[in-house]
């Protein structure tokens, strides 16, 4: 019996001819699974048995599929009543899961509206969040200039408030918004609710497209003044025309009638992507906003198969971003809809019927035009920042000596940042750099307690521990062993156990905001941890902290390197440690100011609680608290007269 060791198994192959003997031919979703319980992809059917068995045939649709489907090793699937509810599930799935072959679009945060309040002197503010009915909402904006810019317009033309309604119940006088006619002082009396309701029913029948109504009915108003020797009224009337007037020629794509309507343009450029939404409301352009879909380049190969990745891209796009975003009635594309299963998706959503162009004309076929030079300026620009980007990026991996085969793309930079004021409030910042790229989902702060205030070798202490302890128990485990290599062993460590964004993998550098010192409490605490601190890179400021001045500082024998001002290399360090810097010293204020606006009412003796709390909710904080009067204070419930006064004494 011979005593060598046994040669390992090879890797578990999947049998896929059980799987699909039983599969139904019914509608629903199915899920690729790879080793490590990782999904791969996410799939709708209208057919599953026959959709599922498309991928086991000798001949695929592209290399990228073969390479997937190569390491499968389970295949789960959910039957749904219709393929619309299957394109549902489809999108929530993908959203969650991040499947690596999928094409994914950034989840971004709920886009803005212009809100007109529900007042008697209505207030119009920009406005993102979940809508109510006691407020009139127009939108959604494609980005807060577009929303700020129309609120500008509403000013000029209908000089409607928007100030705080703290502010608005305790003026006295007009602000310089009066002054400068950009508002009518409803505050003061100014104007009666009568006019001010007319100035509002206006603003909104502009904000829905009714511009010709509104200059007909203001030159008819001006008209009668005039004649009636109102001449002042008849001069404010023609000077509103004459603001609308230019608001109106300002708006090229103007189109004078009530419509909201959606253009989706797609360009493939350089193996990449964009997807340019440009939004139509209540008949006005309000701008667009560019997409860069992950992984679509992957599945383009080249882009002479941009025409067979459209129908997949524009499906990706409005089942992901139709599933939280305002579904307008019409949505104009680069090609007909994907399919019919996405159309009865969307009015489901929407509660009414959408209407889909692909073959488009007339107006339409203008701001189509018009969304695709946009999308192609935007996907220039983007491929532009990314050469100088990853020139950046592989500079930097040059001047630290990293393996010459390291993947670029995957290289992983964490910096991490100190910041507090006086000791108060310290917080420390963690941002990430992959892709050659910022990655925002990524960044996280901590909140640095039990040391002494200003002690900032303390708070990287504190910070490195808890972000890198978790890693490097996974690290030691059996099977994960640590390689010695400087850059292979730190992303070997963590690729096993690789989360959702990265959160459970080692990186390849770890920048910190500091020098000598900074560095040597980091390499202290990556030998306690049993890490290597070859990965730890300081950046220490130079005189005067003027850019460009940088050295960095290392944690083993290299000497400390001073790059210049012309170095790649040093622009990477450089807007990476700003961007820690930029990361650590806004948390670290919204944190001061939270503390501060408790500790404020806290020090007044006989507001407890309660009280603390009564004031709060009335007021809507502390600034609202302090614009109020004594008399506006000791009407909360539980406030005497003297207790009102003292607290305007101290606020005060």
């Amino acid at each position: 019996m011979s005593d060598a060791p046994e040669t390992p198994p090879p890797p578990q192959s999947f049998d896929p001819k059980p799987v699909l003997a039983k599969l139904p031919n019914r509608p629903g979703v199915y899920r690729m699974v790879g080793e490590g319980e990782v999904v791969l992809y996410v799939g709708k059917a209208r057919d599953l048995k026959k959709r599922v068995s498309s991928y086991f045939q000798k001949t695929l649709a592209s290399p990228r599929t073969a390479h997937m489907v190569e390491r499968v090793r389970r295949i789960d699937t959910t039957v749904t009543r219709s393929e619309a509810e299957a394109l549902l599930l489809e999108s929530n799935l993908i959203k969650s899961l991040q499947p690596r072959y999928n094409i994914l679009f950034r989840d971004d945060k709920s886009y803005p509206y212009l809100k007109i309040s529900g007042h008697q002197y209505p207030r119009i503010s920009y406005y993102r969040g979940s809508v109510d009915r006691r407020s009139q909402y127009f939108g959604p904006y494609p980005s807060a200039w577009a929303v700020r810019d129309g609120i500008q317009v509403l000013q000029k033309v209908f000089r409607l408030r928007t100030c705080e309604d703290t502010v608005f119940a305790n003026r006295s006088r007009p602000c310089l918004l009066y002054q400068i006619q950009r508002c009518s002082a409803p505050c003061v009396g100014a104007i009666d609710a009568q006019a001010y309701a007319r100035d509002v029913a206006d603003a909104v029948r502009f904000l829905r497209g009714g511009h010709a109504e509104i200059l007909r009915e203001l030159e008819a108003q001006m008209l009668e003044a005039s004649a009636e020797l109102r001449f002042e009224q008849a001069a404010v009337l023609r000077d509103r025309m004459s603001s609308l007037s230019r608001v109106l020629h300002q708006q090229a794509m103007d189109t004078h009638t009530d419509v909201d309507a959606d253009i989706v343009a797609v360009v493939v450029r350089g193996g990449r992507v964009c997807v340019n939404l440009a939004m139509v409301r209540g008949g006005r352009h309000l701008g667009d906003k560019a997409y860069f879909p992950l992984h679509a380049g992957e599945a383009l190969g080249s882009d002479e198969g941009q025409a067979d990745l459209l129908p997949e891209v524009l499906e990706a796009f409005a089942s992901q971003h139709y599933a939280s975003a305002f579904i307008p009635p019409v949505i104009v594309a680069s090609a007909d809809a994907p399919s019919a299963a996405l159309i009865e998706l969307l009015e489901q959503q929407a509660g009414r019927p959408v209407q889909w162009v692909g073959r488009s004309i007339g107006q339409r076929r203008r701001w189509l035009e018009m969304a695709e030079q946009n999308a192609e300026l935007a996907l220039a620009r983007l491929l532009a920042e990314q050469g100088a980007q990853s020139g950046r990026t592989r500079a930097l991996a040059e001047l630290l000596g990293m393996d010459s085969e390291l993947d670029l793309d995957g290289l992983r930079i964490e910096c991490f940042d100190i910041s507090h004021t006086m000791g108060e409030a310290t917080q420390a910042s963690c941002v990430v750099y992959q892709h050659h790229a910022m990655q925002p989902a990524q960044y996280r702060r901590f909140n640095v307690e039990g040391i002494t205030g200003g002690d900032d070798y303390a708070a990287m202490r504190q910070a490195l521990t808890r972000r890198y302890s978790k890693l490097a128990a996974l690290a030691g485990e059996p099977g994960e062993g640590k390689d010695e290599g400087h850059g292979e062993g730190a992303g070997a460590a963590g690729q096993a156990g690789d989360g959702p964004g990265g959160a459970l993998r080692m990186p390849d550098i770890v920048l910190i905001d500091g020098g000598k010192g900074q560095v040597e409490v980091a390499r202290q605490v990556f030998e306690e941890l049993g890490l290597d601190p070859r990965l730890l890179v300081g950046v220490a400021k130079g005189e005067g902290r003027k850019v460009g001045l940088e050295t960095l500082v290392f944690a083993d024998a290299r000497a400390p390197l001073a790059l210049g001002r012309e170095s790649a290399a040093l622009m990477l360090v450089a807007q990476i440690r700003d961007e820690a810097h930029r990361f650590a010293i806004t948390g670290m204020r919204s944190k001061r100011a939270k503390a501060r606006r408790a500790s404020r009412l806290e020090e007044i003796d006989g507001v407890g609680p309660r009280k603390r709390q009564r004031l709060l909710a009335r007021f809507g904080g502390l600034r609202g608290i302090m614009a109020a009067s004594v008399e506006d204070l000791a009407s909360v419930e539980g406030v005497s007269r003297a207790l009102a006064e003292e607290i305007y004494r101290r606020l005060h």
